[in-house]
């Protein structure tokens, strides 16, 4: 007859012990792992002036950088004043997939909110209102869809504007030469050799361009080719993370100090109308 021998029982504490160390810190949610490394990791890119670039001393600036810097603040007074701000650069094509595999805890550029993007990232209240608009020369203008048939037209790839592009020609059956680019002033710099005939972006970016100086005979079209609604992207699941975020941008706007962080990059001239109804949409209450 054989005999079955029970095996040993396992303490209920070190089975505990053993499933806590099997997930480790990537299973931990973000308040918890930046408490765990005392290292909150902020997103931002180079060339989304001016929301979200190096400025002319190589540190990070622009309006959806500051309001990271709230969410910093605030990440901080919840973990501990130990914590530390890092800052990643991140290139246009790679950012949402930065946040997802933890090389970021925010992403802090002009990101629109998508659903197919929310398969990879949460995002937090829409933090502004912007579109594409399209940048040509003096004597080509572009002021329609129609007006880029026939022509070549610099994008940047792998964006929602990219997609509008794209799908707005398809749409009216225009046949135009689509040319994605990595970054912004590559796109002007093929628009000023002639490379390209026109240049479509989100709007305040090309005017934030256009402001330095240094590229005459340009013109920036008058229309909106498109509306995006910008936002904080997060990492997905983390409702404690999100909602700290969330609590941060609704007190900015409930409380008005948006405003100044608004003047700080776009001057004192009072946000449009559209965004004005964003900030008092999101200015949920705390209680």
């Amino acid at each position: 007859m054989k005999t079955h021998r029970t095996p040993p029982a396992i303490p209920i504490a070190g089975l505990a012990l053993a499933l806590v160390l099997a997930s480790g810190p990537a299973g931990a949610g973000t308040l918890d792992r930046v408490r765990e490394t005392s290292v909150f990791k902020i997103g931002y890119r180079a060339d989304a002036k001016p929301y979200s670039y190096r400025n002319e001393n190589g540190q990070p600036a622009g309006y959806i950088v500051d309001l990271c810097l709230e969410v910093a603040a605030a990440v901080r007074a919840d973990v501990g004043d130990k914590v530390r701000f890092e800052y990643v650069l991140v290139p246009a094509g790679e950012r949402f997939e930065s946040v997802r595999d933890g090389k970021v805890d925010i992403l802090c550029d002009p990101s629109s909110i998508t659903l197919p993007r929310r398969d990879m990232v949460d995002f937090s209240l829409p933090t502004f209102l912007d579109g594409a608009s399209v940048l040509y020369r003096m004597n080509r203008p572009v002021q329609r869809f129609e007006d880029m048939s026939g022509r070549r037209i610099g994008v940047l790839g792998g964006t929602t504007t990219e997609q509008v592009l794209r799908e707005s020609l398809g749409e009216l059956s225009l046949k135009a030469t689509i040319v994605p680019v990595q970054d912004h002033r590559a796109g002007i710099d093929l628009l000023s050799g002639d490379k390209i005939d026109a240049y479509f972006a989100d709007r305040a970016i090309i005017a934030a361009i256009l402001n330095e100086g240094g590229r005459p005979g340009f013109q920036l079209s008058k229309q909106y080719f498109s509306y995006e609604t910008y936002a904080l992207a997060l990492p997905r699941d983390d409702g404690a993370f999100r909602l700290l975020v969330d609590r941060t941008l609704a007190r900015l706007y409930r409380s008005g100090r948006i405003n100044g962080i608004l003047a700080k990059t776009f001057g004192n001239a009072p946000p449009d109308d559209m965004l004005k109804a964003m900030i008092l949409i999101n200015s949920l209450p705390d209680k």
